[in-house]
């Protein structure tokens, strides 16, 4: 069964709407931020601005990057096109690790060179703004990496929760430079730069194991594996095969049925464990070998 039969209209809309909700928040943030940051001369406030320009970058290469992996397969890729999403997702690791090391540099500055921040309330109100808008786009995508297991989606997810974590530090630290504690603004620039590579590391790692063909999770195998040996006639279950490229889930194996079994019989058989298989996990694209024994 090919791929693009696999794909359904709802679930790809909801990709679409997730690039574009991503796009749409990253704009506006940038926005915020930038005014907050002129205000404040904070360099926290920098370190996120930087971070929401990394991340328009990063949703834009996902709106292209999804909108390619959602193609139907073709002659020239007969699996389809889902590996263009882990590609996209190790092009956002490189981008973000890029903005980590240029904040450190920052933060690395100002703590040498300090100065008090101005207008700490603007500062303060656009945090808030950015807390309450990053929080509605994470529960859209989550809500969307529930339903369709989106590699790109769930990439965007993770700096966006870098994001959610960051301006609530940087809410900290303009209230406590209100207060007189001027340090504080450089030391949360470095721990939003950390905390923005080890994003960058999760996303390229996961990326990779879609580019290598990891196996599906251990789960999933024991659920292929029970599902083919609830039907009686199968024997056995042998040499199970499974990577994930995009939505698509490929699952390979051989199934050990009675010799006797007519041919015409073991398709049918096959046929039944295969319809199985694809109404427990979702956008499987399932291949079965018969063995006599």
């Amino acid at each position: 069964m090919k791929s693009d039969s696999i794909l359904n209209t709802s679930d790809s809309n909801l990709l679409r709407w997730a690039t574009y909700a991503s796009v749409s928040t990253a704009s506006l943030l940038i926005g915020l931020k930038y005014y907050a940051w002129v205000s404040t001369d904070s360099v926290a406030i920098l370190a996120s601005l930087v971070d929401s320009i990394m991340d328009i970058l990063a949703s834009a290469m996902n709106l292209i990057a999804i909108a390619q992996a959602l193609k139907p397969a073709d002659d020239e890729h007969r699996f389809g096109h889902g590996k263009v999403e882990a590609l996209a997702g190790l092009g956002q690791s490189i981008f973000i690790a890029g903005s980590g090391i240029f904040l450190i540099y920052q933060a690395a500055e100002r703590f040498a060179n300090p100065h008090p921040i101005s207008e700490i309330m603007a500062g303060t109100l656009v945090m808030i703004a950015s807390i309450a808008l990053t929080s509605v786009l994470l529960a859209f995508q989550y809500f969307v990496v529930r339903k369709t297991g989106s590699t790109a989606v769930k990439a965007d997810a993770l700096h966006y929760r870098a994001d959610l974590i960051t301006n609530s530090g940087i809410l900290l630290a303009l209230l406590l430079s209100y207060i007189g504690i001027t340090r504080v603004d450089p030391i949360f620039a470095l721990l939003i730069a950390l905390y923005v590579l080890y994003s960058a590391a999760q996303i390229a790692f996961e990326a990779a194991q879609m580019l290598i063909d990891r196996e599906l999770p251990k789960e999933t195998q024991r659920l292929i594996e029970s599902i083919a040996l609830e039907n009686s006639r199968v024997l056995g279950i042998h040499e199970l095969r499974t990577r994930q490229s995009g939505l698509v889930r490929f699952i390979q194996f051989h199934i050990d049925i009675d010799k006797n079994t007519t041919l015409e019989k073991s398709h049918c058989i096959a046929d039944e464990v295969e319809t199985a298989i694809k109404r427990a996990i979702d956008y499987a694209d399932v291949m079965i070998h018969q063995d006599p024994v």
